[in-house]
């Protein structure tokens, strides 16, 4: 945890460094190693017996979590939505 923290903090001071520099090929750069990232993520999770053999539960739970998160992302804003247009005095 501690060499992962100093790794940031390096980066910190390199972009601090860099601010008057045009970096625009970091984003480009950002975007490519996530790709990579979640890339040797699947091979690593598809290696793993456990986790295959766990993926019809996994799968469910997954669904299950997905589902009930956008339920309630949208109950929330429909009622924040009749909040906002109650104060406001309009019709909702």
């Amino acid at each position: 945890m501690l060499k992962i923290v100093a790794i940031m903090f390096c980066g910190i001071a390199v972009g601090y460094l860099l601010r008057n520099y045009l970096l625009r090929f970091v984003p480009k750069a950002i975007t490519v190693l996530i790709w990579l990232l979640l890339f040797f993520l699947g091979i690593e999770a598809g290696a793993n017996p456990r986790v295959i053999g766990g993926l019809k539960e996994l799968g469910l739970e997954a669904v299950w979590l997905s589902l009930m998160g956008v339920a309630g992302s949208v109950l929330l804003a429909w009622a924040l939505w009749r909040y906002i247009q109650a104060r406001k005095g309009g019709k909702s």
